[in-house]
């Protein structure tokens, strides 16, 4: 067992579940380019089948579900294109009638968007994200949530991500490396990581 510990654990902050009385639901970037666009990312199929599970789970306990979704260059051909397949969303975490989407051009969802807004008119002081990508998008947006006063809450087996060059030249990092070391990165101080079976 790991002798190591967070920031959280040594400031002494109690680990606790996720509650979807008192939480919203952010899912970020839940996109066909990461399906089988441009950018397709290891496990994304059971992360995707997880996400769906989170969000049955979320409508029947009456969270308000927000769906963020980044919007590149329109008719450019590149990633995210709103005039290709890539920039809609995948299923099983199709939006809802009713839930709020919100298009972003930044990986913080809250950057020159309207999701604090949205947040603060649930009137819940808690969030629990989940999407795509973990090391980008989900832990921006995690260290964002922070800074605005959030609990934050990232559902760590309903996000993932793909291999990463190493700037410093070696090998390539493999994509389930960067995923654990950056849901640890987030964990250390800016949210809370639990798994979709442990929200309640």
């Amino acid at each position: 067992m790991s002798g190591a510990r967070t920031l959280l654990q040594i400031a002494g902050a109690p680990a606790r579940p996720a509650d979807l009385a008192r939480a919203s639901i952010v899912v970020i970037d839940a996109q066909r380019e990461y399906v089988d666009g441009l950018a397709p990312l290891a496990g994304i199929a059971p992360a995707l089948d997880t996400l769906g599970r989170v969000l049955a789970g979320a409508r029947a306990a009456g969270a308000p579900v927000i769906h963020v979704a980044h919007r590149g260059e329109a008719g450019s051909g590149g990633a995210f294109d709103p005039e290709g397949k890539g920039f809609g969303f995948a299923a099983p975490a199709l939006p809802a009638p009713g839930e709020a989407v919100v298009e972003k051009g930044l990986p913080n969802a809250f950057a020159g968007t309207a999701l604090l807004d949205l947040l603060r008119a649930t009137g819940r002081g808690e969030i629990v994200l989940a999407g795509f990508m973990t090391h980008m998008c989900v832990s921006t947006t995690a260290r964002a949530a922070l800074d605005l006063g959030f609990a934050s809450f990232v559902v760590g087996d309903a996000c993932a991500t793909r291999a990463l060059p190493d700037p410093l030249g070696g090998a390539d990092i493999p994509a389930e490396q960067v995923h654990r070391t950056a849901l640890a990165e987030i964990a250390d101080r800016f949210a809370f990581v639990v798994r979709a079976d442990a929200l309640r």
